[in-house]
C-alpha cells in the first residue's frame, strides 16, 4: 500500500495520502490489518489443520499427564494464524524498499517453514519427536549467521562489529567479523527461547506481544536521529520501517490469542514460536539492542535456563533441580493451575519489559 501510494504524483497536496508517510499511522494501520486478516483466515484454517491432522498435536507422555486428558486433539502449526497475517500486514503497510524489513522477513519466514516442517514430521509420524534437533539447529545457526552478515552490511563504520551495552551511553564491545557469531546466538537463542516457553495456552504469545511491542518503541526512537540523540542512543538510519513489521506481528499475536485463549482451539507449535523469537532477535541485532532484548524477554531466558540447568544437573549428579522443565511445567507440578502461571508470567513479562525500557532514558 506504501508503494502504491507513493506512485502517485500529486501526493503530497493530499491530508490523506501524506498520513502513509508517518509510521505511525503504517504502523497502527498494521496492527488492524494484521488483526483482520487473523479473524478472517482463522476459522477456516483451524478446521483444515484439524481435518489433516485428526488427533491433532502429539502430546509427550513425560509431560503433566493432565494434558494428555485436556489438550488431546487440539490441532498444532496455528503459527500460521500469526505468519499469514504478519507478513500479509508487513508486505501492505511496510516501505519494501527498506532492506531491514526484508532480512528480518527472511529470518522470519525461513525459521516458520523450519518449524512447520518439524511439526508436520511430529503429526505425520504420530511422534513428539520433530525433525533431528542437531539438522534442526544447524539450519537455525546458518539463517541466523546469514541474517546477521546481512545486518552487518548495512551498518555505518563506527557500529559495525559491535555490541552495545545498555546503561552506558558510549559503551561498545568491538568484536569485528566475529559478531556474525554473537548475532546467530542473539537470532538462535531467542528463537528456541521462545519455543521452550510455548508450553501452556496463551504462555507464549503474550510475552512476545509484550516484548515486539517495547522494540516498536526502541526500532522508533533508534532510526529517529533527533530522538537517538536525545536519548544517547546509537543511531541506526532505516531500522525505524521495523516498528511497521514489529506491529504487524501484535496485531497477529492478539488475532491468535483470539484462538488460543484457554482451553486452545490450536497450538502455534514451532511454526509459530521459532519464527517469532527469531524475528524479536533479528530486530533486536539491527537495533544494536541485543542485550536489552535478554533483559525484556528475560521470561523466555528464564525458561531456557530452567532447561539447561535441569539437563545438566542430570547428566552431572543424576538429581533434577526442578520436578519438571521448562519451569513452567515445575509449577504445573507443585499444584499451580494453568491460568495462574500464565497471568503471573505474563505479569513477569511486564515488568521485565518495564525494566527494559528504563535503559533508554538510564545512560
Amino acid at each position: 500500500m506504501f508503494q502504491f501510494l507513493s506512485l502517485l504524483h500529486h501526493a503530497d497536496q493530499f491530508a490523506l495520502f501524506r498520513l502513509f508517510k508517518y509510521l505511525s499511522f503504517r504502523s497502527g494501520g498494521a496492527v488492524l490489518t494484521a488483526l483482520l486478516v487473523a479473524f478472517v483466515i482463522g476459522p477456516a484454517l483451524i478446521r483444515w489443520l484439524k481435518q489433516k491432522q485428526g488427533k491433532g498435536q502429539p502430546i509427550r507422555s513425560d509431560g503433566p499427564q493432565r494434558h494428555i486428558v485436556e489438550k488431546q486433539g487440539t490441532p498444532t502449526m496455528g503459527g500460521l494464524l500469526i505468519l499469514i497475517p504478519a507478513v500479509v500486514a508487513t508486505l501492505l503497510w511496510a516501505d519494501l524498499s527498506n532492506a531491514y524489513v526484508w532480512i528480518v522477513l527472511l529470518v522470519t519466514v525461513s525459521y516458520g517453514l523450519l518449524g512447520f516442517a518439524d511439526d508436520y514430521r511430529k503429526v505425520s509420524k504420530r511422534s513428539s519427536d520433530g525433525v533431528s534437533g542437531r539438522l534442526r539447529l544447524v539450519a537455525e545457526f546458518a539463517i541466523a549467521f546469514i541474517a546477521t552478515w546481512l545486518l552487518m552490511r548495512l551498518e555505518t563504520p563506527d557500529l559495525k562489529g559491535m555490541l552495545a551495552v545498555p546503561f552506558l551511553k558510549s559503551a561498545l564491545i568491538p568484536f569485528g567479523i566475529f559478531f556474525i557469531l554473537v548475532g546467530g546466538v542473539v537470532i538462535a537463542g531467542a528463537a528456541n527461547a521462545v519455543n521452550f516457553t510455548d508450553g501452556l495456552d496463551g504462555l507464549a504469545i503474550v510475552p512476545v506481544m509484550i516484548a515486539a511491542s517495547t522494540f516498536v518503541l526502541i526500532a522508533y526512537l533508534v532510526g529517529n536521529v533527533r530522538f537517538a540523540d536525545y536519548l544517547q542512543l546509537h543511531y541506526v538510519a532505516g531500522t525505524g520501517e521495523l516498528t511497521v513489521f514489529l506491529a504487524a506481528l501484535v496485531g497477529a499475536g492478539l488475532g491468535f490469542l483470539w484462538y488460543n485463549a484457554p482451553p486452545a482451539m490450536v497450538f502455534m507449535g514451532d511454526t509459530g514460536s521459532l519464527p517469532l523469537g527469531g524475528a524479536l532477535g533479528a530486530v533486536a541485532v539491527a537495533v544494536k539492542h541485543e542485550i536489552v532484548l535478554a533483559i525484556v524477554g528475560g521470561l523466555f531466558v528464564l525458561e531456557t535456563v530452567s532447561v539447561i540447568v535441569q539437563v545438566v544437573s542430570f547428566k552431572l549428579t543424576g538429581k533434577r533441580v526442578f520436578r519438571m522443565a521448562p519451569i513452567h511445567h515445575h509449577f504445573e507440578q507443585l499444584g499451580w493451575q494453568e491460568p495462574t502461571i500464565v497471568i503471573r508470567f505474563w505479569i513477569v513479562a511486564v515488568v521485565l519489559a518495564l525494566i527494559g525500557l528504563s535503559t533508554l532514558k538510564l545512560r
